[in-house]
């Protein structure tokens, strides 16, 4: 009887969008290399690779995923549309947005759930036009793939299987770039409003002194910052707390800027510490050119004037450095802006770039996501959600 080879198996799927660059990773945690859908021949070529050693594959636009048709961009009615959140609050689209097409009534091949996605795009003469063409249509793609760790064979050939170039390219990658005619509709809605109007410092008087990320991607995170950074850097750790998720090691000198001093004085990571609130001033208590890089760790989603905070990180930046944030699916529900949990987790990076750009001073514009890897034993969602919490970055260079 013939046998298979399994493994655990990351791929990353890479591409370039107007002014990015963006990659996507994903863990495959077992993966049967008979039974499995690899993308193109990157089946037997991984099977034939060493574990650690990275195979690649490219492939034309539209040749991984449905090619870009302009019969998908169709028009419907717009009482077609009926865009709900699960509290019953009914929304409005807004142009170059994301929303599943679940929510289009009486469209061929939609059904009530579909959760792929449609981008809206204007209404016109009484009609609403939408794009039904997958997000990554329209770009070359780049596949590589590197075995983390073999799992022996197996002559079991039955079982579901999995596909990967669907689980890789499916349910966000390509939301976060913009359309190249229609400008994202970030501003409608009151999108910096917050549930909890009060001044932050209140909110935050209070010292939390508990991880709210699990331990994986918090390690990803750590491993990201590590390939920004060298040692002697004087980093700049934006929105800082008690914990600044650098690499263990890493010779650097560190500015912390927070809310809690007693959380800023609980990291031993920091060299200086400075209490400020970016929201109430986003002026920095910093000279110009006086840092090498700057991070900025799960906090983005908080603040209400982030163009003029990335016009000041610019400043306080000498040329060619590094402004790095990351995120993930937590954060505290009553100072989020409302414009966050509207968003696609992948729409959020493009609205990071979004800030980027308009925010000016920055070049190499760049996005990484990571999902797939199972939650950490330890982690209190163990047993409610099988994989950790997935990481999304956004970065850019001081120009």
């Amino acid at each position: 009887m013939p046998t298979s080879k399994l493994a655990a198996v990351e791929f990353a799927l890479r591409w370039t969008s107007a002014g990015a660059r963006h990659a996507e990773r994903r863990y495959f945690e077992r993966l049967n290399f008979w039974r499995d859908f690899f993308p193109g021949s990157l089946a037997d070529r991984l099977a034939a690779a060493a574990p650690g050693v990275a195979v690649s594959e490219s492939f034309a636009p539209g040749e991984l995923v449905a090619p870009w048709s302009a019969e998908q961009i169709q028009r419907v009615r717009p009482q077609q549309i009926k865009l709900q959140l699960r509290t019953g609050e009914s929304l409005t689209p807004r142009a170059g947005r994301f929303y599943p097409r679940g929510m289009i009534e009486q469209l061929s091949d939609v059904f009530s759930g579909d959760r792929r996605p449609f981008r809206y795009l204007r209404e016109r003469d009484g009609r609403a036009y939408i794009d039904l063409n997958h997000p990554l249509a329209r770009f070359a793609l780049l596949v590589e793939a590197q075995i983390v760790q073999p799992l022996g064979t197996t002559a079991d050939t039955g079982g579901r299987s999995q596909d990967v170039p669907l689980e890789l390219t499916g349910n966000g990658p390509g939301m976060q770039a913009p359309h190249p005619d229609v400008a994202t509709d970030f501003e409608s809605d009151d999108p910096f409003m917050r549930i909890d109007e009060r001044a932050d410092k209140l909110f935050y008087y209070q010292p939390r002194l508990v991880q709210h990320l699990d331990s994986l991607v918090r390690s990803q995170i750590s491993a990201l910052y590590g390939r920004h950074l060298k040692p002697g850097m004087r980093v700049l750790d934006l929105m800082s707390s008690w914990v600044s998720h650098l690499p263990e090691g890493l010779d650097v000198e560190v500015t912390g800027l927070g809310l809690n001093a007693d959380e800023l004085n609980r990291n031993s990571r920091l060299s200086v510490r400075t209490v400020h609130d970016l929201n109430e001033s986003p002026s920095l208590p910093y000279a110009d050119t006086q840092f090498d890089a700057a991070i900025c760790t799960a906090s983005v989603e908080y603040l209400v004037r982030p163009l003029e905070v990335l016009q000041e990180v610019r400043r306080v930046l000498r040329a060619g450095a590094p402004f790095v944030l990351t995120f993930s699916e937590r954060w505290f529900p009553p100072k989020v802006i409302q414009l966050w949990p509207a968003l696609h987790p992948f729409e959020r990076m493009g609205l990071v770039l979004e800030y980027f750009r308009r925010a000016g001073g920055f070049a190499e514009l760049a996005t990484e996501s990571a999902r797939g890897w199972p939650r950490p034993a330890d982690d209190k969602y163990t047993g409610q959600f099988p994989d950790a919490d997935p990481l999304y970055a956004v970065w850019g260079y001081a120009a």
